[in-house]
């Protein structure tokens, strides 16, 4: 599958849930999220449906995100049943149940997992996550890295005055790849941003850059949300709603979506267009 650009739309990221067991600063709400009834958040058989459409329209990666997808009841079932359509799969997680779901996740055909973890200070970690605990996250860094679902990639947002102080410490990690994300004004991020934006030179280190160095060109992903809607840009407010659709007009609509990419997310410095939490998207 191609959009109108000609880029190859080959990679499908999923939220399976808005839900988090954390709250974290940059990408929630400090009130926490308002919860979703069970008919408002797509079923298993939705979930499968529209994944098995993108895959025959040449979907070759599937990456399982939230909110806390390890939060949603059935997720080694859901992983399970992803992984026999034949593609690459992984998932993102903060880690929390990560030590008791590694195995699990393994069995069930997921390949590889991020892990979302932007401090290695304990009292700094109860701060950004309003009340976790960072050992819960490091032993499931290690069961991951036990079960073979490798490579074990550390997602880090920076954030001057916040963690750049850390970077040291992050690269010191043993065993796992360690990427560096730049601060993006979306949600809860918007108002400080200007002030705890940082980077890194991307020569030196591993960094995502969607400011200082524009990667828009070579985008070859959609994002489908817990509540049934195809984002064809992260910070695009632009949503095609998916959910109750099938056969030709269910592959239709995942076209249209990819054929809404934009060239380039537009005035980005000045705050994202969506009007989604990260939570809400999807990491």
């Amino acid at each position: 599958m191609t959009d109108k650009f000609g880029r190859e739309i080959d990679y499908l990221r999923v939220s399976v849930t808005d839900r988090c067991n954390l709250r974290c600063r940059y990408c929630m709400p400090e009130h926490g999220v308002d919860l979703r009834g069970h008919s408002e958040i797509l079923r298993t058989e939705e979930i499968l449906e529209i994944c098995a459409a993108a895959v025959e329209m040449g979907v070759r990666k599937i990456r399982i995100t939230g909110g806390e997808p390890l939060v949603r009841r059935g997720i080694i079932e859901l992983c399970t049943e992803i992984a026999k359509l034949g593609v690459e799969l992984a998932i993102t997680t903060n880690g929390i149940l990560l030590e008791q779901f590694a195995e699990p996740l393994k069995s069930a055909g997921v390949q590889r997992v991020n892990v979302s973890l932007d401090t290695l200070n304990p009292e700094r970690f109860r701060t950004l996550t309003r009340g976790g605990e960072l050992e819960s996250v490091l032993r499931g860094i290690e069961a991951a890295k036990r079960a073979g679902l490798a490579p074990v990639k550390i997602n880090c947002v920076l954030m001057r005055g916040v963690n750049d102080d850390e970077i040291d410490s992050f690269m010191a990690l043993p065993d796992v790849q360690v990427r560096f994300i730049e601060l993006m004004p979306i949600g809860e991020s918007k108002a400080r941003w200007s002030e705890q934006y940082y980077t890194l030179d991307p020569a030196k280190y591993t960094v995502i850059a969607p400011i200082s160095h524009q990667f828009c060109s070579s985008c070859n992903r959609l994002r489908l949300t817990a509540d049934g809607k195809l984002k064809p840009c992260l910070h695009s407010d632009e949503e095609y709603s998916i959910r109750g659709l099938h056969g030709d007009a269910l592959k239709t609509t995942i076209q249209n979506a990819a054929d809404a990419k934009p060239a380039a997310h537009d005035g980005l410095l000045t705050g994202s267009s969506s009007r989604r939490e990260m939570n809400q998207i999807g990491g």
